[in-house]
């Protein structure tokens, strides 16, 4: 981020290395995402070859179909996008980070304060509650970090002034958990300083299996089942994220269609390809048993080939599926990686 008020800024992933294709169409799931919404929101226009051959510009005013389909089909678009037009933002002055440490038994008790203040945040705040394995974490002086799965309360927000920053900040100073935290951090980030947090979370080199679910499940139904999930945590860098999001009224008409107040996503991460059957069958089963108090998933951290579930309203899943029909009708480009086409977009 630039610190330097009014430079132009669109929305960006959590990792630096997500590329910006797949990332914009499947919906873009970023930093500063409650506020400014899903990063294909800001795609004013693309360029796009289709399956005739023909290049052709998309936007609000022509072959808005296609404008339509890249702000959230994924893999699902029927064509190939040689451009983005990205509408831009005034980058906030600043950007800062709340970050406490609990103990994995706080867990329902926390959740349940944050889905009791959820749809109150500003928008501008971005709460996650991050179950890690990870050794670096705040710690107050003679606390040592207790062994297995620690969470992290990361709450990042955009302002104009360290004075703004933390007046909105002050909205989780005081839940039922304080003085019991084993570690508190505050003060000045940046993007690149998150992006540098997530590579150390995520790593290059290793394995991944990973699901996710979207969800308006009450905190006693939620909290309980994810206490039993990150306890069963097992590798350093392991981590499962209970996002809060509270989505708005009134986004615009786009493919996307699929969110709810609260996102989990699981994410398993080892060496070993001899374990690749055991934890991609451990991720899908958790996240299958959180999916059923469901409302679908998010692209991004999905697998269909392992597990299904919805990822489009049905008329939008309609839709997208005449715009493929009309734009692409001898199915030339490929469409979702998934092992039971009969299943796709079909509720968990």
């Amino acid at each position: 981020m630039d610190r330097r008020r009014g430079t132009p800024a669109a929305p960006g992933g959590h990792c630096a290395s997500a590329g910006l294709g797949g990332y914009l169409l499947q919906g873009g799931q970023g930093w500063n995402g409650r506020e400014r919404g899903w990063a294909c929101q800001s795609v004013a226009g693309l360029d796009v070859v289709t399956a005739d051959g023909a290049l052709v510009h998309a936007d609000e005013r022509e072959n808005a179909d296609l404008l339509w389909a890249a702000r959230g089909a994924g893999p699902g678009f029927p064509g190939i996008v040689t451009r983005f037009y990205l509408t831009t933002y005034a980058a906030p002055g600043v950007m800062w980070h709340d970050t406490w440490t609990f103990r994995l038994d706080d867990a329902v008790e926390l959740l349940t304060w944050l889905h009791g203040i959820l749809a109150g945040l500003d928008r501008r705040l971005e709460p996650v509650v991050a179950a890690t394995r990870l050794p670096d974490v705040p710690l107050h002086d003679g606390v040592a970090r207790p062994g297995g799965t620690v969470l992290l309360l990361h709450t990042t927000v955009m302002a104009d002034s360290d004075e703004q920053a933390l007046a909105l900040l002050a909205a989780l100073q005081d839940g039922p958990l304080a003085g019991r935290e084993l570690g508190h951090a505050r003060g000045r980030t940046s993007v690149a300083e998150e992006n540098r947090a997530q590579a150390a979370q995520n790593p290059e080199g290793y394995r991944y299996a990973v699901d996710c679910t979207w969800t308006d499940a009450p905190a006693g139904v939620l909290a309980p089942m994810l206490h039993a999930l990150w306890e069963e945590l097992d590798t350093e860098h392991s981590f499962s994220i209970w996002y809060g999001w509270a989505p708005p009224r009134g986004r615009p008409d786009m493919a996307f269609s699929v969110e709810a107040d609260v996102y989990v996503a699981t994410y398993a991460i080892y060496t070993d390809p001899a374990d690749d059957a055991r934890y991609a069958g451990w991720v899908h089963r958790q996240t299958a048993a959180l999916a059923a108090h469901g409302a679908g998933c998010y692209l991004g951290d999905t697998d269909f080939s392992r597990r299904q579930d919805r990822f489009l309203s049905d008329a939008a899943y309609r839709r997208l599926a005449l715009v493929r029909a009309e734009r692409d009708p001898a199915g030339r480009f490929a469409s979702y990686l998934t092992s039971d086409p009969a299943g796709l977009n079909v509720h968990a």
